[in-house]
């Protein structure tokens, strides 16, 4: 039933953007031919007549389209209309064109600001965005070293390694990456190691026999996990810094784990098991608030799976609404801030930081919306459909043929040459293009079915 009313929520989305435009249209005189809600894809739901526009429901709802009779010269519309006529949108001012061209991503941006302001005058709250992260409780499986380190249950987390903690995804990234042997090493730490090594091993040269003792360092921890807050905030891919290892220089890693000697082989070299124990592990810094008291501990060490032996709890902070004006200033504040995540994220997966693998749509959407209004009510699932609504302004504008961006592309061209642009020409881009994007939503369908298949979802 959630999945049904996220999806319903969509459609309306879909329905708001296509209103934008017709509304648009109507108030230049401009004659509708065709309001259709869905894609032509599939069998017809509903047909009626409204005026002299033709109102369609198609079955794949998601999706839209408004026509004028100069869409189609041959339409029955477009002949009962001169060339000249005034309803028709090529005759309209360049301005009145643009007007009507991004309408629908207006309607977006006024549909989405009225849902949230209608969550913050009817729950009088809206979503911080963050949340108070405390030590409930140490895990069964806790390694010594946590429960030994000072920290107790009840500890509310204010920041692991400097960087502020808004949330439990970001406490337990930087746990996990902060684990024994992740595969990269720094080149002043493998330096360093192989200088240590030929000062406990004079005779040892670089040719190593099978057989050869080898006298090895302490185990010494990296430097400690810092990482951009894109990362995380989950919009950019975490790539650690410094030199891989290889594969043989990884098994090493394990081997030499915890020892003081190392019978070798010749198949290692001596600058193989210098990389090998330059990786260790990230020292975590915990700073805590406990009562009226902040403390830090230092030199934390998770297991060598990443884990630090400890459960979380997790409190939403939400911004209270007491007021009319309160409702408005705060509901622009959460849309601005959600608006630049989503470019942040936009630019990212165009500047290829994010693999286009990483990129999923409509039915990914619908399920993890729907899975939102199961776990957190209607509140998140209204405010969900708000950023969507925003997302498909951002998506709409951007200057791709096929894309309201692309046609006030076009419209942008046709004033700097001050002239109409081929429309033969512009028909051919506008499809091909329109292709391509189908193509593209295919794909992103593949991936959403195959993150629900593999439970990614």
């Amino acid at each position: 039933m959630n999945i049904i009313i996220m999806l319903i929520l969509i459609s309306l989305l879909v329905l708001v953007h296509e209103l934008g435009h017709y509304l648009a249209a109507r108030a230049f005189g401009i004659q509708v031919s065709h309001f259709g809600f869905g894609l032509p894809i599939g069998p017809l739901l509903y047909e009626t007549k409204w005026g002299d526009t033709k109102i369609t429901v198609h079955a794949f709802l998601l999706g839209g389209y408004v026509s004028f009779p100069d869409d189609d010269e041959n339409s029955e519309d477009a002949k009962d209309l001169p060339m000249d006529s005034p309803k028709r949108f090529r005759n309209k001012k360049p301005w009145q064109k643009a007007v009507v061209v991004s309408a629908g991503v207006f309607a977006n941006v006024v549909f989405a600001l009225f849902l949230v302001m209608f969550c913050a005058a009817f729950y009088h709250k809206l979503p911080s965005s963050k949340y108070d992260v405390y030590i409930k409780e140490f895990a069964p499986s806790v390694t010594l070293d946590v429960k030994n380190s000072g920290i107790k249950p009840n500890d509310k987390v204010i920041s692991v390694n400097g960087i502020n903690i808004n949330n439990s995804y970001q406490f337990i990234f930087l746990t996990q990456n902060s684990k024994y042997f992740d595969g990269y090493v720094c080149d002043e730490d493998v330096k360093n190691k192989l200088a240590q090594l030929k000062a406990l091993n004079p005779s040892l040269t670089s040719d190593i026999s099978t057989g050869d003792k080898i006298k090895l360092p302490k185990m010494t921890p990296e430097n400690k996990l810092v990482v951009k807050e894109s990362v995380l905030m989950g919009i950019e891919k975490y790539v650690p810094e410094g030199i891989e290892l290889n594969k043989i220089q990884k098994e090493l890693s394990h081997k030499l784990y915890d020892k003081d000697e190392f019978v070798a082989d010749k198949s290692y070299s001596l600058e193989d098991i210098a990389a090998a124990l330059a990786d260790s592990y990230k020292p975590l810094s915990i700073k805590v608030q406990r009562g009226n008291e902040q403390l830090v501990f230092d030199n934390i060490k998770t297991s060598k799976a990443g884990l630090l032996g400890v459960k979380l709890e997790v409190d939403e902070i939400f911004v209270p609404i007491n007021s009319p004006l309160e409702v408005l200033t705060h509901s622009w504040d959460y849309l601005v801030d959600n608006t630049k995540i989503m470019l942040l994220g936009l630019w990212q997966l165009v500047s290829g930081k994010i693999p286009l693998s990483d990129m999923h749509g409509i039915v990914a959407i619908t399920k993890v919306g729907g899975d939102i209004i199961e776990n957190s009510g209607m509140l998140k699932g209204l405010l969900l459909s708000a950023i969507i609504s925003i997302d498909l302004a951002i998506i709409n504008l951007l200057p791709i043929p096929a894309l309201d961006g692309g046609h006030l592309m076009f419209l942008a061209l046709e004033k700097v040459a001050g002239r109409e642009l081929d429309e033969k020409i512009v028909e051919g881009i506008s499809r091909v293009f329109f292709m391509l994007l189908i193509l593209l939503m295919i794909y992103v369908v593949f991936n959403d079915i195959f993150a629900l298949v593999t439970k990614q979802l």
